[in-house]
């Protein structure tokens, strides 16, 4: 059962232009409400995914989880601890922005429980942060991100690179001064364009011009060359860490195994089960008025999607698949997960690899990671 709990807080002081996330900008947020309401939710989930053993892992993510009040999150968490109980080494984070505002919660974050955080920089250079939309400037991040090595045992922080006019030399001496800040752990997402976000309708009417693909390959290429020289190869296409670093949470979504999702959109997975919350908030504080939680949706996956699902979220690691492990989980024949053929073809060009026990997307492959999902992942699976 699910060992893993996602609280999703969907509040930001601003939307940021290339944000398709459940995020929302409000002038009030009632706090005592969201409380109650998300420690309803908690209840109910747990009442339904009931389960013998601890949590491991829980992480707020949003919208801007750092705008919470300290008590609200000090609150959450011991509600989860009182229904599940927490494994002694339990990986709690927290996604935060770094402004000057928030950074000065962090301690009393820490106080709450939170040992591990995750700041969405994404740039240091002023010119870019006004591009993407953020509030604070290259000052309040690197002070944001002292305060926060201060006081969490463990720091991630976020850059956005394959802006346009993103050079190879640029971005190799931004890339070299991050990995000189002394954290364990990087994302690293190129940009990219989402529909429904503002850099959409930019790019469609001519605004915006996003580096070319040839381009970003280049610049993906030089993150894995210096990542993995400074000693933070990449486990997961975007995501960098020292050994012993990996976001525990988020290896939990990787590996397909079961994960709790509560709050507005929240996800979740739990025994080949699909639950989704509404997303709006109002929405989502009515369903828990009127129901008790905040589920939309409740959707039994059948074999073949939870397959589809478990391969196309299991090549995105660097460890890839164990197979005989789906086809033990999933009663399925190796023919009925991949395409051998167009797997041959790929490990022909370098591009995938297979063991014997596992497969897995080589380093030349993984900046052309969604073709080769699509030509490996069996049509079964994909039809399903």
């Amino acid at each position: 059962m699910a060992r893993a709990l996602y609280i999703h807080w969907p509040f930001c002081a601003k939307k940021c232009p290339y944000c398709d996330f459940n995020s929302h900008v409000r002038t009030g947020v009632d706090v005592a409400a969201w409380q109650a309401a998300l420690i309803a939710d908690m209840r109910a989930e747990a009442a339904v995914a009931a389960s013998g053993e601890p949590l491991t892992s829980i992480f707020f993510g949003g919208g801007t989880p750092s705008l919470m009040p300290p008590a609200l999150v000090a609150a959450l968490l011991g509600e989860a601890e009182r229904l599940r109980g927490f494994a002694s080494d339990i990986e709690i984070t927290l996604e935060a922005n770094p402004s000057s505002v928030e950074a000065a919660n962090f301690a009393a974050l820490a106080s709450a429980g939170i040992n591990r955080v995750s700041l969405g920089v994404q740039s240091f250079d002023d010119a870019e942060l006004r591009f993407l939309g953020r509030l604070h400037g290259p000052k309040e991040a690197l002070a944001a991100l002292e305060t926060a090595q201060a006081h969490f045992g463990r720091v991630s922080f976020d850059l956005i690179y394959a802006l346009p006019g993103h050079t190879p030399e640029l971005w190799h001496d931004r890339l070299n001064r991050a990995l000189g800040l002394g954290t364990g752990h990087l994302s690293l997402y190129q940009l990219t364009i989402e529909p429904g976000t503002r850099f959409a309708s930019d790019v469609r009417r001519g605004r915006l011009v996003p580096l070319d693909d040839d381009a970003a390959a280049g610049l993906f290429d030089i993150t894995q060359e210096l990542t993995s020289a400074a000693g933070l190869p990449a486990y997961e296409t975007s995501n960098h860490a020292r050994s012993g670093e990996e976001s525990r949470h988020n290896l939990a979504y990787w590996r397909y195994q079961d994960y709790a999702g509560i709050g507005p959109g929240a996800h979740g997975r739990r025994g080949g089960v699909a639950t989704v919350r509404h997303k709006k908030p109002e929405n989502f504080l009515a369903a828990v008025a009127r129901q008790g939680d905040g589920i939309v949706e409740v959707r039994v996956l059948g074999v073949h999607e939870q397959a589809a699902e478990a391969l196309l979220m299991g090549l995105r690691l660097t460890e890839g698949v164990d197979l005989a492990a789906l086809q033990a989980r999933f009663g399925l024949p190796r023919a009925g997960l991949i395409e051998e053929n167009a797997l041959g073809r790929l490990i022909a060009l370098g591009l995938m690899w297979d063991d014997g026990a596992r497969i897995g997307v080589a380093p030349p492959g993984r900046a052309l990671l969604d073709a080769l999902l699509a030509d490996v992942v069996a049509d079964t699976l994909v039809a399903a």
